[in-house]
């Protein structure tokens, strides 16, 4: 659980506290700079030719990947950890997708179609999927060759021996699934394009509740921790957290 205090605040006068604050925005500035000239330098990155064919199933029936982007010239997938048999999604990439919903009809507006795609067959993700509430597009991409393509779907020998392809480059993984998200560009031809991947911590800019945790005093507060998001439920399991919001609405 979350400490309930943080441990030896500096307690200081209004204008020592307005210095220390201007001398972070100085900081918090540079870094807004350099955020954009690298989200800039990322949109230069070349282009890879999709050559292959990829089919995938979802709630209309079958879909290729051209049409994942509807009338949008540039698609978002999300790779998310649903695999064959699992009785749930990881709670990680549910943590993230609680962002998605809202989310949809403004990229629409920026001429973006977002997609989740996961390995499990159709029937699992869509009872997921109603389980949860959401409603943003998801497909699977079971008994095609696109998880592992992207290199975020390992199998038993791989793992067996201890190293995965990941992140580009070889590494340890404790699951056959892993998350990242994948970026493709169609042209007027209809040609698909992949233009960019991310994958771990690449992905975290991507969490909106970390930056608003990131903001707080106690910030994320995963310190002594197994891992980071080791507190992280699905949302339909933070029980007790919910009859508190329920009774502090109530007053």
């Amino acid at each position: 659980m979350p400490a309930n205090t943080v441990e030896n605040p500096k307690i200081v006068s209004r204008a020592e506290w307005l210095a220390a604050r201007k001398e972070l925005l100085a900081k918090e500035k540079e870094f807004t700079r350099r955020r954009d000239a690298l989200s800039a330098e990322r949109r230069t990155m070349p282009w890879l030719k999709v050559e292959k064919d990829y089919i995938f199933l979802g709630s209309s029936g079958k879909k290729t990947l051209p049409d994942l982007f509807g009338a949008k010239s540039q698609l978002i997938v999300y790779h998310f950890m649903l695999g064959p048999g699992w009785a749930e999604g990881c709670k990680s990439c549910s943590f993230l997708a609680d962002h998605f919903d809202g989310m949809l009809i403004h990229l629409a507006h920026r001429d973006v179609r977002f997609s989740a795609v996961s390995l499990a067959p159709w029937p699992e993700i869509e009872a997921f999927q109603k389980r949860m509430g959401w409603r943003f597009p998801w497909v699977s991409s079971h008994g095609s060759d696109f998880n592992r393509d992207f290199h975020v779907s390992f199998t038993q020998e791989e793992l067996a021996t201890g190293q995965v392809y990941y992140n580009y480059a070889e590494t340890t993984f404790p699951s056959e699934e892993a998350p990242g998200t994948s970026v493709f560009y169609k042209d007027q031809a209809g040609e698909v394009f992949h233009t960019y991947s991310a994958y771990a911590r690449g992905l975290d800019i991507l969490v909106g509740a970390y930056n608003f945790l990131d903001i707080t005093p106690k910030g994320r507060d995963e310190a002594g921790l197994n891992h980071t998001m080791a507190w992280v439920r699905h949302h339909d399991k933070y029980a007790n957290e919910l009859i508190g919001l329920a009774q502090g609405s109530a007053q």
